[in-house]
């Protein structure tokens, strides 16, 4: 069925990366980046279906060629930690056809990016794997309207109130400030982005006729209850295909036992509080322990214990009258308003819970990456050094390790949010402090869950005293004819 994945990140030539060797991967093409000389050549690559370039109007029409379109855009960016490209990966409903995927992609590529002037460098892959998807290269620079690159940032002068510029004796210059060209770095555009690639893929399927419909928002914003499973990706997806498990692969087992759990116990949740809203409505004075403590008696006096086996000993008996005392349960209010108090223990506990779930897998997948970052760097760095016509050969040698690095890079570029530093020690401290609240509301979680399980044995003999009373009481039509 279709899923919604949509997730964005930057290039940086700060992080090792190129615009023109991820262009040429993506595409499956052989590019040579000028500004280095690399060659990257990715011909062999398979499960390429579709490449295009989408451009605004105002674009050089040479752009249209993959191999000149990120070549200036590595030539107009001198810094060594330039932003190159920002990459939209996205992932295609199942139920369409190829056709209708490349459709859905150029639409949704030309309203939200094209018209707003970015180049865009769009390629489908599927491998007939169950995996179909696009990959949106993006341009991080306007483009003037004689088609040259226009700036990403400009300078305003800082005014005071009367709009004066302000002068700064320190530096011996007016005071100013840097100011966005565009909006697109603006984090109300990922929002925007994400919310228009679910529309769009949901009018798709309507027209279609298909009843499956994907959803932006985390489960926490639709206000369900579980918890989100972690995107697989390609390469841990073939391993679970194989039947090799993977890490990610592990973490969402765990999560889908966990949300089953919540699905029962909500279920629960909801049966029992019917019934105590039922039972609480039908039941009139005097206590409800005056009333099971008669029933009892008078089963007891008359030699007839009753059918109900929850209560037919004088320990289970016990126990219900004094669960009813003890919590001073006068009547079926308050049998209910108990039961509610200990289910919304559970619940507390969980919501709890889910938050905390939420971070260590986050932080299982920050230390994740992070290790295998540090530990193929060596690696990379060698690779870099290699000379141009060496590159391709100890890539291949080092395929694994370098395809490790790489994609741990792009992870980590999405979570550093600027700084160079890894923080692996403090997301390590925080997944063993984590781990030990967890520990706790877990013990917590199941302790109340016993507590839950005698209190439902308690009410289910409440139910069962309270049935067969009723049912005796109700006179047999021999009886009636008799009256």
């Amino acid at each position: 069925m279709a899923i919604y994945h949509c997730s964005i990140k930057i290039i940086s030539r700060g992080k090792g990366k190129s615009a023109v060797a991820a262009a040429a991967y993506r595409s499956g093409e052989k590019l040579v980046n000028e500004y280095d000389g690399a060659i990257h050549d990715y011909t062999r690559k398979g499960g390429i279906v579709h490449t295009e370039i989408l451009l605004p109007d105002n674009a050089p029409p040479a752009f249209s060629d993959r191999s000149a379109l990120w070549n200036a855009v590595e030539r107009i960016e001198k810094a060594k930690n330039a932003q190159l490209a920002r990459e939209i990966e996205i992932a295609l409903p199942h139920e369409l056809t190829q056709e209708q995927g490349v459709s859905l992609v150029r639409e949704y590529v030309k309203d939200n990016f094209v018209a707003a002037g970015m180049c865009a460098d769009v390629c489908l892959h599927d491998k007939n794997d169950g995996n179909p998807h696009a990959h949106i290269l993006l341009t991080m620079r306007p483009i003037e309207k004689d088609g040259a690159w226009g700036a990403k940032q400009k300078k305003e002068y800082v005014l005071d109130r009367d709009g004066n510029k302000i002068y700064d004796p320190k530096k011996r210059q007016y005071k100013c400030k840097s100011v966005p060209a565009t909006d697109w770095n603006e984090q109300t555009k990922a929002e925007e982005w994400r919310a228009a690639w679910a529309e769009i893929c949901n009018s798709y399927l309507e027209k279609g006729n298909h009843t499956e419909r994907i959803d932006h928002r985390s489960y926490e914003r639709q206000g369900i209850d579980l918890i989100p499973t972690v995107h697989l990706g390609v390469a841990a997806f073939q391993m679970e295909k194989r039947g090799i498990r993977t890490e990610r692969g592990n973490i969402n087992r765990e999560i889908e036992v966990t949300n089953q759990k919540l699905r029962q116990l909500k279920a629960r949740i909801s049966k029992l509080q019917s019934w105590l809203k039922e039972e609480a409505a039908n039941t009139e004075p005097p206590t409800l322990a005056e009333v099971i403590q008669g029933i009892l008696s008078r089963r007891e006096q008359n030699g007839k214990p009753g059918c109900y086996p929850a209560v037919n000993n004088l320990k289970a008996a016990a126990k219900m009258l004094n669960f009813l005392q003890e919590n001073q349960i006068m009547d079926m209010d308050g049998l209910t308003e108990k039961m509610a108090g200990m289910f919304g223990g559970q619940r507390e506990i969980s919501e709890k819970l889910k938050p905390i779930d939420r971070r260590l897998k986050t932080l299982e997948g920050h230390i994740s990456n992070a290790e295998k970052y540090l530990k193929y760097r060596e690696v990379y760095g060698k690779y870099r050094r290699q000379p141009p016509k060496k590159q391709e050969a100890f890539y291949e040698a080092y395929r694994m390790e370098l395809t490790h690095y790489e994609a741990a890079g792009r992870y980590l570029d999405g979570v550093m949010n600027g700084r160079t530093g890894i923080p692996l020690k403090a997301w390590k401290a925080e997944r063993d402090r984590l781990t030990a609240e967890r520990k706790e509301l877990s013990r917590r979680y199941l302790a109340l869950k016993d507590e839950v399980k005698e209190a439902e044995q308690i009410r289910k003999g409440v139910y069962a005293i309270l049935r067969e009373e009723n049912r005796n009481a109700q006179p047999t039509h021999k009886q009636d004819l008799d009256r």
